[in-house]
């Protein structure tokens, strides 16, 4: 699965961490923005991804919506304590996208934390699009 690291890299910014996430469409880069954030914070190749919610947001523009996603893929880490392993974009629009997501329940004993990220931020945020593919700039609070 060391895959995902071909999808993102980090950005050097003062007191914030940030990635910039690549994907062929949409639905790629939301999905890998997702898996990126938690590549961040354990090691996803180590999860089973046996549980699943579904998951639903929107947003007044792409990265309005790209800042909700991932606030809420976020909680479902700081707010109930679940890693996510995989996502899967059920439906995308500039304003609504609606996704599952696999995980596994915070286990102490099996899963190392690597980075605590305290909070996605609209600091910097880009997502656009090109005819090469799609790219976003996301910024963390840790």
């Amino acid at each position: 699965m060391d895959r995902i690291k071909n999808k993102y890299n980090l950005i050097d910014h003062t007191a914030d961490f940030g990635l910039r996430v690549f994907g062929s469409d949409s639905k790629e880069l939301f999905a890998n923005a997702a898996l990126a954030l938690f590549d961040l914070i354990t090691d996803i190749d180590h999860l089973k991804g046996l549980d699943s919610c579904n998951i639903e947001v929107s947003g007044d523009d792409w990265s309005d919506l790209m800042v909700n996603w991932l606030r809420e893929i976020l909680y479902l880490w700081n707010g109930k304590e679940l890693l996510v392993k995989k996502v899967r974009i059920l439906s995308l629009s500039e304003t609504e996208l609606a996704a599952t997501a696999k995980f596994d329940p915070f286990n102490p004993d099996r899963h190392i934390i690597k980075t605590e990220i305290k909070a996605v931020t609209y600091h910097q945020i880009q997502v656009n699009s090109s005819p090469s593919g799609w790219e976003a700039m996301i910024i963390f609070d840790i």
